[in-house]
């Protein structure tokens, strides 16, 4: 079976459209038996899901899995849209909705899961306490947001080179889940567990997931503001699940917008990279 895969498209702006409208018509080109899009393909509100998965000119199956940018939102609930309407509009679109839908065919499951995060990949050396990073906001940006100031208050728990970064994730601005990450991955985890164990005949597993599962994914260090954000790139207990299970042999993910390969244990993980500006696909040869 050869898998087409491709991530973070983020259709939705203008900056990255053009070079998503050229990487699928290359895919579309290039063939394959399966395609597979892990996430991040626009945000929920308007119309662009629709326009970039109908661009795909692709006569097999369409796997998705969302990312979390599908659940960006003016609306108040981003929750209610993952488990409810963006499935439907996904399905309505002739793709399957992998993070509850497994893909199986002679012997191969392809599972999937949005993934998330619950700060296990926040780097100990900026010395950032727990707080702001669930607020999505770094000491110095809360010191400019008047609805973030309080975390600057209370224990004296800040080094001085901590209060200098100046970095905000966006999740925190638009995606409502109305629990907190660690609630929601616990959620997510004991999904994914459920899809493995009912895969467990399966000799070949590929763990399609938009959040970095391992550590040996993420990107380098570039600069503080970077770093912070590193808390947010997934979580190191899915990882830990995928782990778990012999017939993983292959992890696929995106976020990061960063390509990395790396061979843990018994799984190759690939980052496939896409980003903004510069896109990617890979091609997957898999054999069951």
């Amino acid at each position: 079976m050869r898998l087409l895969v491709t991530a973070d498209l983020h259709y939705n702006h203008r900056r990255s459209r053009a070079a998503a409208e050229e990487l699928i018509d290359q895919m579309t080109r290039a063939g394959g038996d399966v395609l597979l899009v892990v996430g991040d393909t626009a945000s929920f509100d308007g119309d662009a899901i629709e326009a970039c998965l109908s661009r795909f000119r692709f006569r097999g199956p369409r796997l998705f899995v969302p990312g979390n940018h599908e659940l960006w939102t003016q609306d108040n609930d981003s929750y209610a849209l993952f488990r409810q309407a963006l499935p439907g509009r996904i399905r309505q679109l002739g793709w399957q909705w992998l993070q509850a839908d497994p893909f199986i065919a002679s012997g191969i499951a392809i599972i999937g899961s949005v993934g998330w995060y619950d700060y296990s990949f926040a780097q100990p050396s900026l010395g950032i306490p727990r707080r702001f990073y669930a607020a999505k906001v770094s000491p110095g940006a809360a010191a400019h947001l008047p609805e973030h100031r309080t975390l600057l208050e209370g224990p004296d728990d800040l080094p001085p080179a901590a209060r200098g970064i100046v970095a905000r994730w966006n999740d925190g601005r638009f995606v409502k889940l109305h629990r907190d990450d660690e609630q929601f991955l616990d959620e997510l985890l004991h999904e994914l567990a459920a899809q493995l164990d009912a895969q467990r005949a399966a000799k070949h597993v590929v763990a399609a997931i938009h959040h970095l599962p391992f550590a040996q994914l993420l990107p380098p260090s570039h600069n503080a503001q970077w770093d912070f954000a590193k808390a947010f790139l997934g979580s190191a207990r899915i990882g830990d699940l995928l782990l778990r299970h012999g017939n993983v042999r292959h992890v696929l993910c995106g976020h990061s917008h960063f390509p990395v390969e790396a061979t843990i244990n018994h799984i190759r993980a690939i980052n496939i990279g896409s980003g903004y500006r510069a896109k990617r696909f890979l091609w997957l040869d898999i054999d069951d």
